[in-house]
């Protein structure tokens, strides 16, 4: 998922991760500009998954 896709898409997203895992907070959702490691990183620890399961879940949001 390229980072102007994860951007674009990310508050519609957000809804759905959050609905899959309801221990996630805001904070750990929380997107920002050039930070998308950063975010993939935190739903990692948060999911334990990988960071191809994390992208590919998230592309089949």
């Amino acid at each position: 998922m390229d980072k102007l896709e994860l951007k674009g898409k990310w508050n519609e997203l957000k809804g759905k991760v959050k609905q899959a895992y309801a221990d996630l907070t805001d904070d750990d959702l929380k997107y920002e500009e050039g930070k998308d490691d950063e975010l993939l990183g935190k739903l990692q620890q948060k999911t334990g998954k990988t960071r191809d399961q994390v992208v590919d879940w998230l592309k089949s949001l």
